[in-house]
């Protein structure tokens, strides 16, 4: 049974999850500035110039301009203590530029997984490991084609 903290880091970063879902980066951007901590420390698979809450941002205008009907399901969740994880599905279609490549119009499907650490009801700290080799053998960047 999930603590009532569990609970709660689990309804905050269900928040972000719905503002992702939305599309809209303007709702995307004041979430993260309500509920991520300015300082997170963010460890994920993407070349970024930029730290913190900033670099968040930065990544998901980067998605939503590459793929603008992106959409990430929540497959898995675990809640203990001060941590979430979450195990997604992100699919989407390439139509704008992406990691230096001009829009595709194809398919992608891939799936990731982020842990997430919380401290006094904010995100401080996410670690995420995202199958980029699927991601760009879909695009057809790599060898192998479509999974």
């Amino acid at each position: 049974m999930p603590t009532d903290q569990a609970a709660r880091n689990k309804a905050v970063f269900g928040r972000l999850h719905d503002a992702v879902n939305t599309g809209d980066m303007e709702i995307v951007s004041k979430t993260i500035d309500e509920i991520v901590d300015p300082d997170v420390l963010f460890h994920a698979p993407v070349p970024m110039g930029t730290t913190g809450a900033q670099a968040l941002k930065q990544v998901w205008e980067v998605l939503f301009r590459a793929f603008p009907d992106l959409r990430v399901d929540v497959e898995d969740t675990i809640a203990e203590g001060d941590k979430v994880v979450f195990r997604n599905t992100v699919t989407g279609t390439h139509r704008g530029e992406y990691r230096d490549l001009a829009p595709t119009g194809r398919s992608v499907r891939y799936g990731e997984i982020f842990i997430i650490r919380f401290a006094d009801g904010r995100i401080v700290e996410i670690r995420g490991v995202v199958d980029v080799q699927a991601q760009l053998r879909q695009l057809g960047v790599v060898p192998g084609g479509p999974e």
